[in-house]
């Protein structure tokens, strides 16, 4: 697996249920060129790639399975694992530098490549869609990569990040970013968000993974546009919930 290093910049990320944006300046960290592949997902740890360089990506992963591989990548590698899973909780050490989920903040800077606008080039050429009427994932880096060098962060499978999708309404829901390769154009542009449960299982999702350490403080609940504070914060309403949500305990 490779990996292509991301510059430090501004991002710009819109809350369209609340009507708010907020502003993130991004630390540059580390994340790999491609979706983590299912020879490498089945091995629990990054293998020699093959022959001609491209793979299919892993699909059907649930977001614990994502955490748990980070962590098991990181360990074969002698890296100090990103996360403490405790139970039904997972804690991220802003410190480490193991592999990790990006937050969304990373993912969508990383997606832009330094563009501006809702993807980095002509769908058609960067992204496996509805429009190329495949009945499943296609191998990774068959298409255009954006200028900081990554493939298929639109198109091809949903990609897990490490924020919660909404912790007012929906929990402990997690974020997906990206669509897939049965998702018509609105749908794959850098600021759609779509997410489910940690252990959803979805046939057209599968995750990257990041690298870098983006705090040197011990006391630091997160970093690159999250942290457990703010997310507690959002989760706060006051008055009678409405029908069907869920905030995060």
């Amino acid at each position: 697996m490779q990996f292509s290093h991301i510059p430090s910049g501004l991002v710009c990320l819109a809350d369209a249920r609340r009507g708010t944006e907020r502003h993130v300046a991004l630390v540059s960290f580390w994340l790999s060129t491609v979706a983590v592949s299912a020879t490498d997902f089945l091995a629990g740890r990054i293998t020699e790639t093959t022959p001609d360089g491209h793979s299919f990506p892993a699909t059907g992963v649930t977001w614990r399975e994502a955490i748990a591989w980070c962590n098991s990548a990181s360990e074969h590698e002698g890296l100090q694992p990103a996360y403490l899973i405790d139970s039904d909780t997972v804690h991220w050490n802003p410190q480490s530098e193991g592999y990790r989920l990006p937050t969304e903040a990373e993912w969508v800077h990383g997606s832009m490549g330094g563009s501006a606008g809702p993807r980095y080039g002509p769908l058609n050429q960067i992204a496996w869609t509805e429009e190329d009427g495949t009945t499943g994932p296609q191998p990774s880096g068959s298409k255009d990569a954006n200028a900081y060098g990554l493939f298929d962060t639109l198109g091809n499978v949903w990609e897990w990040c490490w924020d919660r999708l909404d912790p007012a309404r929906y929990g402990d829901y997690r974020l997906l970013k990206g669509g897939g390769w049965a998702d018509p154009q609105w749908s794959c542009r850098v600021g759609v968000r779509r997410g489910n449960a940690p252990d959803a299982i979805v046939d057209d999702v599968g995750f990257r993974v990041a690298r870098g350490a983006v705090s040197r403080s011990e006391a630091a609940d997160g970093g690159q546009g999250w942290s457990e504070r703010d997310d507690r914060q959002r989760a706060m309403l006051g008055g009678p919930l409405p029908v069907g949500w869920t905030p995060l305990n």
